[in-house]
């Protein structure tokens, strides 16, 4: 398995040679702030690339957003899958919160280094941000179940995308019990159908329009 931003061009081979810096400035920037604030696991930092960035962008193989998306990233850590989404979208607007302060100062760092113009970052629980956005997502950071109460009423009615506005979610997992009271309203992609690794075995792109 590719260890480097050759795994990101394999699956995305139409990125530009600038989004091409970006995704590879992830690893050393990553690695210099894992150092002072622990926000990927140490055994897990020299699979960044597949484990959080390759991860992150399984949503983009169930949706390219089209300028002028904006896009809540709850309980984004480090910044996944917010960071990643916006190097790929830079025409659509990122706003990342978590509720860990240190979190926060880590995507400010990371997305200035970068220069990306599109990410915003709050230290805030996302029941203090008020605003509305086309899609919601996040990458496991709760039971889907108790996630829904928390976004239902953040998101827009007027749809521009493919998809309708909604929660884009990444689990993995046996899903079953935990997605059954939306049976009939989700969506699921598994990411082993668009990345050939191991890890991507159980992982899925949870989809609900809300």
């Amino acid at each position: 398995m590719l260890r480097s931003v050759d795994l990101i061009k394999n699956y995305f081979p139409e990125i530009t040679s600038e989004q091409e810096r970006q995704f590879a400035m992830l690893l050393p920037l990553y690695k210099e702030w894992n150092e002072k604030i622990n926000v990927i696991s140490r055994k897990d930092i020299d699979e960044l690339y597949e484990r959080h960035v390759l991860h992150s962008l399984g949503i983009a193989k169930v949706i390219s957003f089209t300028p002028g998306t904006n896009i809540l990233d709850v309980g984004t850590g480090g910044g996944f899958p917010g960071i990643p989404l916006a190097i790929l979208f830079p025409d659509s607007n990122f706003h990342l919160v978590d509720s860990i302060g240190k979190k926060i100062k880590v995507v400010n760092e990371v997305a200035s280094a970068l220069g990306l113009k599109n990410v915003k970052a709050t230290h805030s629980r996302v029941e203090q941000i008020n605003e509305k956005f086309d899609f919601i997502v996040s990458r496991a950071v709760t039971q889907f179940p108790e996630f829904v109460t928390w976004v239902k009423q953040k998101v827009k009615k007027e749809k521009k995308n493919a998809l309708p506005n909604g929660i884009l979610y990444l689990k993995g997992g046996d899903l079953s019990e935990e997605l059954k009271p939306f049976i009939n309203k989700i969506k699921l992609y598994d990411l082993s159908n668009y990345f050939q690794s191991d890890f991507f075995e159980t992982k899925k792109v949870v989809y609900m329009p809300l």
